[in-house]
């Protein structure tokens, strides 16, 4: 009598977790007809499984540790992005949109069941230690990651500021694992970066989308405006930016369009299938644009990535992007737990979806500086990489791209010297990028004359 009133509890809690979903995530049931009686008669089981361990297992455990156990085994039967998230991880991912957080600095995800990172965050610790994109993370303080899931990594390597936490990277080119300690820091998620390049020229690195990156990023557009006057190009930076909140990168996207669709998505259920466009504006920015991508650029850097592009407003130049095009869904639960569930997916303004596929740069130009391309080339993780994945459409034959090749030895260009110039000299994109910019007019000026 006793374990039946367990798995009744039991039951009753999936029953409230379930309505719950339906209620919060879509604000309506949907009639589910027969298959609510095949459902709950694998509850049951379930049930049956929480009691036999429940009473049996070698140390006493708790229900409410076999209820999230549960839950976070169901999450990642679906794709990478659909996850479970304690009380004390839901809470730390709040802050973190906010601005802030405590740890090393990068974005994890897990490939052939590795844990690997997706990009650093720019100036961070993880970033000056040079972790880079694709590293593997075998061990965590001496700790393996074999089946370890991301949130347990996450917890792993945040702590306070000042403290330290070793990781343990294999590498491509590597001949033997190397241990990295680290110092967490708090990591204030400067959302937004800018520089004149040259007398008239912008630059603004977006390194993720945050509660307050559209602000940071028309001030500092207003800045740049403001102290040449008039910008004669900009180039906006979004490599290794993992993305970040859907309305942010709709915003960005809506600094440079003057009218038309920016997004749209696409789900299951009616209150997922949304359309964002550009607003009328008083004031446009008609100035040429270039954005920098790489595999490190993902989601929302998709989505501004592909608006821009496919509305023709900017040359996408770099490498291509990471590929996820989907959307998540944060759906809290009364325990002040949460789950992020994967609701729909991400299409560009002409219908092409981001999904496994990225965005192919009209223009490709490798991250990599001239004297390392020697080097074994380093595989980038993509979203396509990823154990699984959703799978993204059939790809349609894509418009023809200019494929930049770069001589074995590049001659360096004599430049003023200026902290600027030495770094847009080790940075090819961005170098092109300027010299694209510059050029732009005069090429203006000559297809005119040709079409008059």
């Amino acid at each position: 009598m006793h374990n039946w009133m367990r798995k009744k509890k039991f039951l009753t809690l999936i029953s409230l977790f379930l309505a719950l979903g339906i209620f919060v995530g879509w604000g309506k049931v949907h009639r589910v007809g027969a298959n609510i009686n095949s459902a709950y008669e694998k509850l049951k089981i379930l049930a049956d499984v929480m009691a036999i361990v429940e009473r049996n297992y070698v140390e006493p455990v708790k229900v409410s540790s076999l209820i999230h156990g549960a839950i976070n085994g169901m999450l990642e039967t679906l794709d990478p992005h659909s996850n479970f998230m304690s009380p004390e991880v839901y809470k730390e991912m709040q802050t973190e949109t906010k601005g802030s957080f405590g740890g090393v600095g990068f974005e994890i995800t897990i490939r052939d069941k590795i844990l690997t990172v997706v990009a650093p965050i720019e100036d961070t610790p993880a970033f000056r230690a040079g972790i880079i994109s694709g590293d593997q993370i075998l061990r965590i303080d001496g700790q393996s990651t074999k089946d370890m899931n991301l949130m347990d990594a996450v917890k792993l390597m945040r702590g306070p500021q000042g403290t330290q936490v070793t990781i343990t990277i294999m590498r491509l080119g590597f001949t033997e694992p190397k241990e990295i300690t680290l110092t967490r820091a708090t990591i204030p998620i400067r959302s937004v970066r800018s520089k004149i390049l040259e007398e008239g020229y912008g630059y603004i690195k977006i390194n993720q989308f945050i509660e307050k990156t559209h602000t940071d990023m028309k001030t500092a557009l207003e800045r740049l405006e403001s102290k040449e006057g008039t910008l004669k190009g900009l180039v906006l930076d979004l490599r290794n930016d993992p993305g970040g909140l859907l309305e942010q990168a709709v915003k960005v996207a809506d600094e440079f369009l003057e009218s038309g669709l920016i997004v749209y998505t696409e789900g299951r259920v009616e209150g997922q299938k949304m359309k964002f466009y550009a607003q009328k504006k008083t004031k446009g920015r008609d100035y040429p644009l270039i954005v920098l991508v790489n595999a490190g650029s993902a989601s929302a850097s998709e989505i501004v990535a592909g608006a821009l592009q496919d509305h023709g407003r900017a040359v996408i130049l770099g490498t291509p992007t990471f590929g996820k095009g989907s959307v998540q869904t944060i759906i809290p639960l009364e325990d002040g737990s949460a789950i992020r569930l994967t609701t729909a997916r991400y299409f560009t303004p002409n219908g092409r979806s981001i999904q496994a596929q990225g965005i192919v740069p009209d223009i490709v130009v490798s991250d990599l500086p001239p004297e390392s391309r020697r080097a074994p080339p380093q595989r980038f993780v993509r979203e396509k990489d990823l154990e699984h994945h959703l799978r993204g459409e059939e790809e349609k034959a894509a418009p023809e791209r200019i494929q930049e090749k770069m001589p074995e030895k590049t001659p360096v260009k004599k430049r003023k010297e200026s902290a600027v110039g030495a770094e847009i000299q080790e940075d090819p994109p961005l170098e092109r990028a300027l010299e694209l910019l510059k050029t732009w007019k005069i090429l203006h000026k000559v297809t005119k004359k040709g079409t008059s």
